[in-house]
C-alpha cells in the first residue's frame, strides 16, 4: 500500500485571504515504510511573508525570491503523488493550500477522497491529550531534537513515524515478509496407535493399612466427620 505522508509551510492561515504556499515536502511510504524517495521544493508567493509567519517557518522574501512559482513544479508535484492516500497533521488546512494553488493554476484539484488526517486519528486513539505533532512526538519516544523551526520535510519526517505508531506500530513491518516471503509450514500427521490393554491394578488397602488407619482416627479430636 502506497501512501503519501506530507506537510506544508504558508504565509498565513487562510488561501481565501490571499495567503499562499511557500514548501511543501512529501515522503513516500510503502506498506507504511519510507522507501526514501521525497518530494520537495519551495516556492514564490508572490507576495510579502508576514512577521508571525516567518516567525514560525524561518522563511523569509528574500529566500523565497528566487524559487519557482508553484505553477511551474505543479506537474512535478502531481507526478510524485499519483492517486496514493496523503496523510497529513490537520490534513484539512494543508489540502486547502494544495487545491488553492492548483485551482490557480487551471488543474484539477485532489480529492479529498484521498485525505488522512493524524490529528483525527490521534483523537480516537488518544482521547483528551494534546494532539500537536510536538506532543505526539514525545508520546511516542520519537527523537525532534533537530527540530527548531517547522519545515515541511523534516515535519513529515516526524509526521511519518508518528502515523505509523497511530497505526498500530512497527510491527506492520512483518507484512513485507509475509508478502514477500515463500513461507513453507511442516505438516506433521498424526496417527492413531493401537494400545495394549493392562489390567488395573490393584487399589484396595491392606488389613495392617485397615488397622493403622482407625487408631488414627481415634487419636483427631473432636473431628468433623463426628458432629
Amino acid at each position: 500500500m502506497r501512501e503519501i505522508i506530507f506537510d506544508t509551510e504558508t504565509t498565513g492561515f487562510d488561501p481565501k485571504n490571499g495567503d499562499r504556499m511557500v514548501e511543501i515536502g512529501c515522503i513516500e511510504m510503502v506498506n507504511r515504510v519510507m522507501t526514501g524517495r521525497t518530494y520537495h521544493a519551495y516556492f514564490n508567493p508572490e507576495r510579502s511573508m508576514p512577521a508571525e509567519a516567518e516567525a514560525v517557518h524561518g522563511l523569509s522574501e528574500a529566500f523565497l525570491a528566487d524559487k519557482p512559482l508553484f505553477s511551474e513544479c505543479a506537474q512535478a508535484f502531481l507526478d510524485f503523488i499519483e492517486d496514493s492516500p496523503m496523510v497529513a497533521h490537520n490534513a484539512g488546512f494543508d489540502f486547502n493550500f494544495i487545491n488553492a494553488e492548483l485551482k490557480l493554476c487551471g488543474l484539477p484539484e485532489v480529492s479529498r477522497d484521498r485525505m488522512v488526517d493524524t490529528v483525527a486519528l490521534a483523537k480516537v486513539r488518544h482521547p483528551g491529550a494534546k494532539l500537536s505533532l510536538d506532543a505526539l512526538c514525545t508520546r511516542y519516544g520519537i527523537d525532534r531534537s533537530h527540530r527548531t523551526k517547522h519545515g515541511a520535510l523534516l515535519d513529515s519526517e516526524l509526521l511519518a513515524q508518528v502515523y505509523v505508531e497511530l497505526r498500530g506500530g512497527r510491527q506492520i513491518g512483518l507484512e513485507l515478509v509475509a508478502e514477500n516471503t515463500e513461507i513453507v509450514t511442516e505438516i506433521k500427521v498424526f496417527t492413531k496407535k493401537d494400545r495394549i490393554y493392562r489390567q488395573a491394578r490393584p487399589h484396595a488397602p491392606t488389613e495392617e493399612e485397615r488397622v493403622a488407619h482407625a487408631e488414627f482416627l481415634k487419636s483427631v479430636d473432636t473431628p468433623l466427620w463426628g458432629e
